[in-house]
């Protein structure tokens, strides 16, 4: 088990107000789960733009 964790990380995921989303990155069920939080698919053009969108949710 990793014990290099982020201190700041860590207090915010105990803390923090909201929730986890696991998001799966394999490409075949993220333009799905996407448009379940209101991302169409006409608002990016291409796999990686997909990933960047993914990305940005998570940060």
């Amino acid at each position: 088990m990793a014990t290099n964790i982020n201190a700041e990380q860590l207090l915010k995921a105990k803390s923090g107000k909201g929730f986890i989303a696991a998001l799966d990155q394999s490409g075949g069920s993220t333009p799905k789960a996407l448009k379940l939080y209101g991302v169409e698919e006409t608002e990016y053009k291409n796999d990686a733009e997909m990933f960047d969108l993914i990305h940005a949710m998570r940060s």
